[in-house]
């Protein structure tokens, strides 16, 4: 396909399709019976109104807060070979992220709408929140273009990882390894992550859109490729709409474009109420959601909001010090114990993570190498036990060790903590 302009229309342009260029038009057509196979786009944007912070904006996207913690780059908590010599910090991540958290928005039950009226072709997301699914959209309407937490396999040998394991792992803080008997590799969920193709199926139904009698593009930058050619398949003189924060890609160059800009929910229930399915669609939620007390709408207010960038970082700090909570004295009883050298702090340096630190303070302290300890409760196993308790296993593959260097060392992992594709969390993805 060729490259799709991205100058705006002349107004004076009429439409090809619509009698106009308006939201009332868009629904005028799709009443008519003209939309029999509407194919959704969707980003993070619609997933911002139940909670779950966006991967890009610049104060309170994942990435900004992952930032402050000193990663090697805040895309490292989703880059396939970090995760390899230290998974700590996704798995952190994932235990905010995990399914069952967080409660679909009013746009993600306008797709189940779609779907249950039978105008749903095809859903195409960058999420991996899964909310769409707990809508009731059903799952083989979606490509998870990203991946999801869906299900999950081991990364080496690739056999499925049973859910119930998943989700004990996920609230214990575990890291899950391999259920075949001889293959103890890392278990990861179908998430893409930067270094992993796209899934099969993404690339199998990519040209739908060119099927498509009406597209509908939703709360995503359609930054990252291939997921942002996908508008761009649709034929000339099919509208697509667009219910974003603002314009992207090449969305308003055609005729037959509308453009509703601002927040998604928004924006859903003016195309609801001008369809006549408003009162259908609050039914759906209410239904779902019994205790509701706007009785069916999901307001702003009665939904979980994104915290703030100080309560984010505030909450990965209180991760890290529960997870790896060590004193000077048991610094210097492992290293004794590995044989490792002691190196003496410099004057400037500080003991191994007290309780009055900052994470300014703690991640220097933080680094991958020699000491393998599988999660943080077997570490604490050892640090109570002592370097004489049995069973305790320093000898598989987590990759974290606790150093007392000084300040001119730094640090290459800490563990993280916040809440998501690569995704627009929640998540744009690498292309493939």
């Amino acid at each position: 396909m060729g490259q799709e302009s991205s100058t705006p229309v002349d107004e004076s342009t009429p439409p090809q399709t619509l009698n106009a260029r308006s939201i009332e038009a868009v629904a005028s057509y799709i009443k008519e019976g003209r939309a029999k196979k509407i194919v959704l786009m969707t980003g993070a944007g619609l997933s911002t109104a139940a909670g779950i912070p966006d991967f890009r904006s610049p104060d309170t996207g994942i990435y900004a807060n992952l930032a402050k913690l000193n990663l090697p780059y805040p895309e490292a908590v989703f880059d396939i070979s970090y995760f390899r010599s230290n998974p700590l910090p996704f798995y952190t991540l994932a235990h905010e992220l995990y399914p069952g958290q967080y409660k679909p928005t009013l746009s993600h039950y306008f797709l189940r709408l779609l779907s249950d009226k039978g105008l749903l072709l095809k859903l195409f997301t960058q999420n991996i929140d899964c909310l769409e699914r707990a809508a009731g959209v059903p799952s083989d309407r979606i490509i998870e273009a990203h991946g999801s937490f869906a299900c999950q396999r081991c990364i080496d040998c690739r056999t499925e990882y049973p859910d119930e394991l998943m989700k004990r792992a996920i609230h214990n803080g575990d890291v899950p390894r391999c259920v075949g008997a001889e293959c103890n590799g890392l278990v990861k969920p179908d998430i893409v992550f930067f270094g992993e193709a796209l899934p099969e199926k993404f690339h199998q139904n990519r040209d739908l859109p060119s099927h498509a009698d009406l597209a509908i593009i939703m709360g995503t930058s359609l930054s990252v490729q291939p997921f942002a050619s996908l508008p761009g398949y649709c034929r000339d003189g099919v509208p697509r709409l667009l219910l974003n924060s603002e314009r992207v890609g090449g969305l308003g160059s055609r005729a037959d474009d509308v453009l509703l800009l601002g927040d998604c929910d928004d924006g859903v229930r003016k195309l609801a109420s001008a369809l006549g399915w408003l009162g259908e669609l609050e039914a759906i939620v209410k239904a779902d959601n019994p205790d509701h007390a706007t009785g069916g709408q999901l307001d702003k207010a009665d939904t979980p909001q994104p915290r703030s960038l100080d309560a984010e970082i505030a909450q990965i700090t209180k991760d890290v010090d529960g997870s790896l909570r060590i004193s000077d004295q048991h610094a210097a009883s492992l290293r004794e114990h590995l044989s490792l050298p002691v190196r003496r702090p410099s004057q400037s340096a500080q003991p191994m993570l007290p309780d009055n630190k900052n994470i300014e303070e703690i991640v220097p302290a933080l680094r991958v190498g020699d000491l393998k300890i599988q999660d943080s409760r077997q570490f604490q196993k050892y640090k109570t036990a002592g370097p004489q308790a049995e069973n305790v296993n320093t000898n598989v593959s987590t990759n974290v060790r606790a150093t007392v260097d000084g300040p001119e060392e730094k640090a290459s992992s800490v563990t993280v903590g916040s809440r998501h594709p690569n995704q627009d969390l929640n998540t744009d993805k690498p292309s493939s």
